[in-house]
């Protein structure tokens, strides 16, 4: 009983520790391989966020073309000429085909093959290869090529100032920005009834502006598992990075029911904030994800 205790209360140190900063303080520079370092700001950026937005615009419209029969509401209210680029390039065929495939076998699998499709890979959760390391993000097909957007970090956006404090308790996916913003990646508990509450309260008619199926097992938008990926370590190195991406405000309407972030305020006047994964180097069919933890801007 008491060894159970012990090792359960282990476990959760062992997750919970990265975000401790006495912890922090006096073990950053024990682990050198851990640490990204950049000399500047701008030079967090491995992609530009041009690059972003349009890897990001490819999967969300082909994920969108995939789902016309669910959306036939949504386009019902788009420009004719945004309705007529939409339906001409996908057949009834493939509409029937999109149906009958969620039917079968669920949202999640047909967008991972909306994925490897579109990108040319697709990523999953399943165990981690680290020892208490919990789940974990892999490549399930294809091969991601280097400066690939692999991932995004799905959660609440919380500006300084902003009230955290109740949903941080216990809580290993608060992910911090350099600017001091704060993503709640938790899908879980109190976070989970935010995201939620926030997601609705944004709505407008039929156009959903965020994706709640991240909190779920089977996301319609198959990045949206970036909160899953581990801390490298000195045997395993990093093969991604985070960068954060603010959504430009021409943004297409339709596709931002993928966008699996919300501001916890409604009238911030400020771009939304995303944070995606970017690949550092190839990364093979059946590799795990690995990322820095902690960037050190000099």
């Amino acid at each position: 009983m008491i060894k159970t205790t012990l090792q359960t209360l282990a476990n959760k140190w062992n997750s919970y520790k990265y975000r401790f900063v006495p912890w922090i303080a006096l073990n950053l520079g024990k682990n050198e391989r851990t640490l990204r370092h950049v000399k500047e700001r701008s030079q967090d950026k491995l992609i530009s966020d041009e690059v972003v937005s349009a890897s990001l615009l490819k999967l969300f419209r082909a994920l969108f073309k995939s789902d016309l029969f669910r959306q036939k509401e949504v386009l019902s209210f788009l420009p004719a000429s945004v309705q007529s680029a939409y339906q001409d390039t996908l057949t009834t065929c493939q509409v029937i085909n999109r149906a009958d495939h969620c039917n079968e076998r669920g949202a999640s699998c047909f967008s991972s093959e909306v994925m490897l499709d579109t990108l040319e890979f697709s990523i999953h959760r399943a165990p981690s290869s680290l020892l208490s390391a919990g789940r974990g993000v892999f490549v399930a097909k294809g091969t991601v090529p280097k400066g690939a957007v692999v991932s995004m970090y799905p959660g609440t956006v919380y500006q300084t100032q902003e009230p955290i404090f109740f949903q941080s308790i216990r809580n290993p996916f608060v992910f911090r920005c350099i600017d001091g913003v704060l993503i709640d990646g938790n899908d879980n508990g109190i976070s989970k009834v935010v995201f939620r509450s926030c997601s609705g309260r944004d709505r407008l008619g039929p156009f959903k502006l965020s994706d709640i199926t991240w909190l779920t097992t089977s996301p319609e938008n198959p990045l949206a598992v970036g909160q899953y990926v581990n801390n490298c370590s000195n045997e395993k190195s990093a093969n991604v990075c985070y960068q954060e991406f603010d959504v430009p405000a021409e943004f297409p309407v339709e596709l931002r029911q993928y966008l699996p972030n919300v501001n916890y305020r409604h009238d911030i006047q400020r771009p939304l904030r995303c944070v995606i994964l970017v690949a550092l180097r190839d990364i093979q069919q059946g590799e795990e994800l690995f990322s820095n933890y902690y960037t050190i801007v000099h």
